[in-house]
C-alpha cells in the first residue's frame, strides 16, 4: 500500500497546525500578560504601575482585535504574530529604559521571557524569529537613546547581557521546532490517509465477503437441489433396474424355451443390471460422493477376461454402424487387484466412444498386452480425428464439441472424462493422441503376478 501526499494537502495541514499554535500564543497573552506583568510593575515600579497597566490592557485589546480581524479575513498568521510581538516589544523596550536602575534586571528578564515564550510556542520559519530578535534589539537601542539616563555599559551589566544571551539562544529553538512539527504533520497525514485506505479496503473486503456469502448460499441451495435430484433419480433408477432384473429372472425361469443366443443375452442383461445397481448404490451415497476419495471394492480378477466381456458386449453396437472390431486381446490370464465394475466401465467408455466417433466401414483394434509388469489396454481407432486440443478438453472437463459437419455425431466428453478419473482413482495411467490417422487410447494397470 503506497500513500502519496500532495502539496495542497501538506500546506493545508501545516496551516492548521500553525493557526493552532498561534491561538495558544494569542490567548496566553490575553489571559496572562496584563495580570502577571502588572503585578511585576506594582512590585518593582510602584510609581508608574497604573499607567503601564492601562498600556498593557490597551496592548492586549489591540492584539485581540488584530486576531479577530486576521481570522475573519483569513490573512497570513505570520503577519499577525509579527504585529503582536511588535506591540509587546514596544512596551517592554520602553519600560527597560525608563525604570530605575535596580529594577532593570527584572524588566530585561521579563522581556527575555516574552521572547523565549514566543519562540517556544510559535510555528513558523526560523528567519521570522531572527527578524523579531533584531527588531527587539533595535527598539531597545532607539529607546535607550531617547529615554535612558544611564551609561550603556551600566545598562548592559544590569540585565542587558542576560537579554542578549537569552535572545540569541531562543532564536535556535524555532528551527528545530519547525522541523519536528513539520515531520509530525507529514506523519499524521500519512497515518490518516493510510487509515482511510484501510477503511476503504475493509469496506471492499466486507462487500466481497457479502457477495461470497450470497454466492455460497446459492451454491448451498444448488447443492441441496443436486442431492435431492440424485436421491429422486436414484430411487427411480433403482425401481427401473429392479424391474429389469425381475423381468430377466422371469425369463430365466423359462430358459428351456430360450435359444443359446437368447440365454447368453439374458446372462449379459443380468450381469449389466448388477453392475448398474452397484454403480448406482455408489452414486446414491451422497457422503461418499462428497468425500475426498471414492471407496472401491477391490478384488483380484483376470483383466483380459473383463476386456473380452466388454468387447463382446459392444460387438452388436459396432455391427449396427458397420464397424469392424478387431480382437487382439491376450488369451493369457493377467490378474489385477481393482474394482472390477469401475475398471470395466473405463474400457466400456473408451470403446463405446471410439465406436461413436468412427465412420461406417472403419476398423477399430482392441489390443491388450503385458509390458514391464503392467497390463496395457489399447484402442486404435481409424475414425475421424477428434483433434488433440479438443481431445484434451474432452478428457479434462465436460464439454460438448461443435461438429465440423452434419455427418459427424454429437460428441460429449462426459464418458472420456469419467474414464480418465476412474483410471487415476484406481492407480492406473491413461494416455491418448489424435492425428490424421485417427485416435489412439491407452490404459495401464499394474498386474499382481
Amino acid at each position: 500500500m503506497f500513500v502519496q501526499i500532495s502539496k495542497e494537502e501538506y500546506k493545508k495541514e501545516i496551516l492548521k497546525k500553525a493557526w493552532y499554535q498561534t491561538n495558544n500564543i494569542i490567548w496566553s497573552i490575553v489571559f496572562i500578560y496584563p495580570i502577571l506583568f502588572t503585578i511585576v510593575d506594582f512590585v518593582y515600579s510602584n510609581d508608574i504601575w497604573l499607567q503601564f497597566a492601562i498600556v498593557r490592557i490597551i496592548t492586549v485589546l489591540i492584539i485581540l482585535g488584530l486576531y479577530n480581524f486576521f481570522q475573519t479575513k483569513k490573512y497570513n498568521y505570520r503577519l499577525l504574530l509579527h504585529l503582536c510581538f511588535f506591540f509587546l516589544s514596544l512596551t517592554s523596550a520602553i519600560l527597560c529604559n525608563i525604570v530605575k536602575l535596580e529594577a532593570q534586571l527584572i524588566y530585561f528578564l521579563t522581556y527575555s521571557a516574552i521572547l523565549l515564550f514566543f519562540n517556544l510556542q510559535v510555528f513558523w520559519e526560523p528567519i521570522n524569529s531572527v527578524i523579531q530578535t533584531l527588531l527587539a534589539i533595535l527598539l531597545l537601542a532607539i529607546f535607550y537613546n531617547l529615554l535612558s539616563e544611564y551609561p550603556l555599559d551600566l545598562v548592559v551589566s544590569t540585565g542587558g547581557n542576560f537579554f542578549f544571551v537569552i535572545a540569541f539562544i531562543s532564536c535556535l529553538i524555532p528551527n528545530a521546532r519547525y522541523k519536528v512539527i513539520a515531520r509530525e504533520v507529514r506523519s499524521q497525514i500519512l497515518i490518516e490517509k493510510s487509515n482511510d485506505q484501510l477503511k476503504d479496503q475493509n469496506r471492499d473486503i466486507n462487500e466481497k465477503n457479502n457477495i461470497i456469502d450470497s454466492q455460497y448460499e446459492q451454491l448451498r441451495k444448488l447443492d441441496d437441489q443436486k442431492n435431492s435430484f440424485i436421491n429422486i433419480a436414484g430411487h427411480d433408477l433403482k425401481n427401473l433396474i429392479g424391474q429389469i432384473i425381475m423381468s430377466n429372472n422371469m425369463l430365466k425361469e423359462e430358459d428351456y424355451r430360450l435359444s443359446s443366443d437368447q440365454k447368453e443375452m439374458s446372462s449379459y442383461i443380468s450381469e449389466s443390471a448388477e453392475k448398474m445397481q452397484y454403480m448406482l448404490n455408489k452414486l446414491m451415497d451422497v457422503k461418499e460422493i462428497e468425500s475426498p476419495e471414492m471407496k472401491f471394492n477391490m478384488e483380484i480378477f483376470d483383466i483380459n477376461a473383463e476386456v473380452l466381456h466388454v468387447f463382446k458386449g459392444l460387438q452388436e453396437t459396432a455391427q449396427m454402424k458397420n464397424i469392424h472390431l478387431v480382437d487382439n486381446i491376450l488369451k493369457l490370464p493377467l490378474n489385477v487387484k481393482l474394482d472390477r465394475v469401475f475398471a470395466g466401465q473405463v474400457f466400456q467408455n473408451l470403446l463405446s466412444n471410439a465406436i461413436k466417433f468412427s465412420q461406417t466401414n472403419n476398423n477399430i483394434k482392441i489390443v491388450t498386452s503385458l509390458q514391464r509388469q503392467k497390463f496395457v489396454f489399447e484402442i486404435i481407432d481409424e475414425g475421424v480425428a477428434i483433434g488433440q486440443q479438443e481431445l484434451d478438453m474432452m478428457f479434462n472437463k465436460l464439454k460438448t464439441l461443435n461438429d465440423a459437419s452434419a455427418s459427424i455425431e454429437s460428441r460429449l466428453g462426459l464418458g472420456l472424462s469419467i474414464a480418465k478419473l476412474m483410471t487415476k482413482e484406481l492407480g492406473g495411467d491413461m494416455m491418448y493422441r489424435s492425428d490424421d490417422n485417427g485416435n489412439y487410447f491407452r490404459v495401464e494397470f499394474y498386474v499382481i503376478n
